[in-house]
């Protein structure tokens, strides 16, 4: 029911304001089922046919449309069935009918041919969606506040049995309060040259400009976070979070479209889930778990069957899910952060390593989960793995520092808990699993091979010994940070204090974690909620959703609990029993692969300066009008806004690094001073 109705008093029409209606066109099937609040002007109704329960609130006013348009609120050249109509709302030329929807204060309506509530409707909530495996098998029921990680857990928890029954019997019981045989259509919200619109809700602000058909849905709109759905747009059992955009002919189908997600320009996606800030054009989704900013641009890219996070697919990128046996079982997982060039493919069931780059056509089921940063690179139809290679591409670490910055969700109510770090116990463990296997590949092969086989991969000499290289940096890197933030922190002066601030307050944290679409969390945590739900302990989808976002606002103090769990590992020694010299040492290698990288990254930047990248400048000169209007359109190598960032990030690691050894010399000063 519309805001003005429950402040307001209605009465019924009088026979005045009868005579007027019917003198302009207007009928009804009873006019005392016709009620009217203050402010009503019936000069303001015109050819209305009016039958069940009808309310209308005050139509004074004007609205105003680009160039200069400007009309009386009112309702003109429509059909009206079982609807309240709030204040100063604009209703023109509904072809067919409106039927039994509440719509709220300064809503516009034009030039729409269909819309209506048939029978009690969910909204699309509760409709279970066939992601990842196509027949069902991984099904993800949705809702109006669905996270990417409430939907991590139905799809890739199915055998816990008591989990997934809890979580579905939650999410039906939210459906089922939500469902009604009436629609709204919230304060301020446009719609407006649409078709047919059926047993959808719409929230305020929503921006409707032109859908084709729009069926058995949500648009979760906002002040803050308006949804803007435009033209040509085909959708049906669906929910669009809000900030999202829809536009330009977009199919969707089963699909749930998270906060600050765009589709467009005739991108169609079946069967799909979409969480933050993701974005489709032009290509196509069956069955994806689309984890925070996947991201498809071009023509001929099919995302099928897969789970992404953080993804970017070049143009004619695909994968294939079925192998012509038992239909489209098979399934993979691309981890966060990964890219795949123009015309890559896939077969599935495969497992690519976080933040790698896909390039070629890949036909053996590669498993590189324990390789991250790696190239995998056909060649001759085999797969070769260049593991870790991608710590020194400037690429990487450019898409690290743009994600948080192109956030596009301003709601205040943020669904997805995104944690953008690129080293993090996740992605660390990782490169200690590999370390080890590249280790324990080199030993067992001998130093005479050249060439090394790995889960269907082959990786050569060099790339193995640069990746055991690059590795070791990364694990230095991150655990020096966690070092120097940990000592920031504390403020320590002394060497007691020192040791004090060190030791972790608790044991969460410690052994193994999991990338849940976007929120990083020990997996000791995530198991006492999973058995929390269980149990009944977490009784409501808002409480699991709280849980959600404990464990992310948690994130650093877990991850020190780790990171000292990583000290001990590597200096042997307990913290109780690490020295001053230990703590310098490991902030001296620290330094060294900080720069030693940032070095690796500045060097890869050159190389977008080189010769190579000039061509196709220049058009009708010579190298020296070349070089000229290579400088004027990218302009000079030093002044890159990306390399001066590289060459400002060495400086203040450089300065931090010396400022550290320097206090922890002091204090090894004052320690030794005391033993004398």
């Amino acid at each position: 029911m519309n805001s003005l109705k429950k402040n307001s008093i209605y009465r019924a029409l009088s026979s005045l304001e009868i005579e007027i209606l019917t003198q302009q066109g207007c009928t009804s099937d009873g006019w005392g089922q016709i009620s009217v609040g203050e402010g009503f002007i019936a000069e303001h109704v015109r050819n209305v046919q009016f039958s069940g329960t009808v309310s209308m609130g005050d139509n004074s006013g004007t609205v105003s449309f680009s160039g200069g348009i400007v009309r009386n609120c009112g309702i003109y050249h429509a059909s009206v069935h079982n609807c309240s109509i709030g204040s100063h709302v604009y209703i023109h030329h509904i072809s067919n009918y409106i039927a039994n929807y509440d719509i709220e204060d300064h809503v516009i309506m034009e030039n729409i041919e269909l819309c209506f509530i048939d029978g009690v409707t969910n909204f699309g909530n509760g409709i279970k969606v066939s992601t990842l495996d196509e027949t069902g098998g991984r099904g993800v029921m949705i809702y109006d506040k669905l996270s990417a990680h409430l939907a991590y857990f139905q799809a890739w928890y199915k055998h816990r049995h008591c989990l997934i029954n809890e979580i579905e019997s939650k999410i039906t019981a939210y459906a089922e309060s939500v469902a009604s045989n009436r629609g709204t259509i919230g304060a301020y919200s446009f719609i407006r040259n649409c078709r047919q619109i059926r047993n959808v809700k719409f929230g305020p602000h929503s921006q409707v400009l032109g859908p084709t058909r729009l069926q058995n849905g949500s648009v979760n709109s906002n002040e803050s976070a308006p949804v803007k759905l435009g033209a040509g747009i085909l959708a049906e059992n669906f929910i669009v979070s809000s900030g999202a955009e829809i536009s330009d002919g977009v199919i969707i189908s089963n699909c749930f479209i998270g906060q600050g997600c765009i589709l467009g320009k005739q991108y169609s996606a079946e069967n799909s889930l979409f969480f933050a800030n993701c974005q489709g054009f032009l290509g196509e989704a069956c069955s994806v778990f689309g984890g925070p900013y996947t991201v498809s641009h071009h023509k001929s890219t099919l995302l099928i069957a897969g789970m992404f996070s953080f993804c970017n697919a070049g143009s004619g990128s695909n994968q294939s899910n079925h192998m012509y046996k038992l239909g489209p079982i098979h399934h993979g997982i691309v981890e966060r952060g990964s890219k795949t060039t123009s015309d890559s493919y896939i077969l599935w069931p495969a497992k690519i390593g976080a933040f790698t780059l896909v390039m070629g056509r890949h036909y053996k089921n590669t498993d590189t989960s324990d390789l991250p940063f790696s190239y995998l690179i056909e060649n001759k139809d085999d797969s070769w793995v260049a593991p870790g290679i991608n710590l020194r591409s400037v690429g990487t670490i450019r898409d690290v520092l743009k994600w948080p910055k192109r956030d596009r969700r301003t709601d205040p109510e943020k669904l997805d808990c995104i944690n953008f770090n690129l080293l993090s116990p996740f992605t660390i463990q990782k490169m200690q699993k590999g370390l080890d296997i590249l280790r324990s590949l080199k030993e067992i092969s001998g130093e005479t091979t050249e060439v090394f086989a790995y889960r269907n991969t082959l990786i050569s000499k060099s790339a193995l010994e640069k990746g055991m290289d690059l590795y070791e940096k990364a694990i230095y890197k991150f655990l020096g940070n966690s070092i120097i933030s940990r000592i920031d922190k504390c403020h320590v002066q002394t060497w007691e204090e020192l040791q004090d601030c060190l030791k972790p307050q608790h044991f969460i944290g410690r052994g193994e974690w999991s990338d849940l679409a976007g929120l990083i969390a020990p997996k000791t945590e995530i198991n006492l909620m999973i058995k929390g739900i269980e149990k009944g302990e977490i009784s409501s989808l808002i409480e699991i959703e709280e849980q959600f976002k404990e464990l992310h606002t948690s994130y650093y103090e877990y991850e020190w609990t780790w990171a000292a769990e990583l000290l001990v590992e590597i200096t042997r020694k307990r913290i109780e029993d690490l020295k001053i010299c230990d703590i310098i040492s490991l902030i001296r290698k620290w330094k060294e692969s900080v720069i030693g990288l940032d070095q690796m990254l500045y060097d890869d930047a050159k190389k977008e300066f080189g010769m190579d990248s000039m061509t196709g400048f220049g058009m009708d000169g010579n190298k020296t009008t070349q070089k000229l209007d290579f400088e004027k359109v990218r302009g000079h190598f030093e002044n890159n806004d990306f390399v001066k960032e590289i060459v400002s990030h060495i400086h203040k690691k450089t300065v931090l690094g010396d400022s550290m050894l320097e206090k922890l010399s002091n204090i090894e000063v004052t320690l030794q001073n005391q033993i004398v």
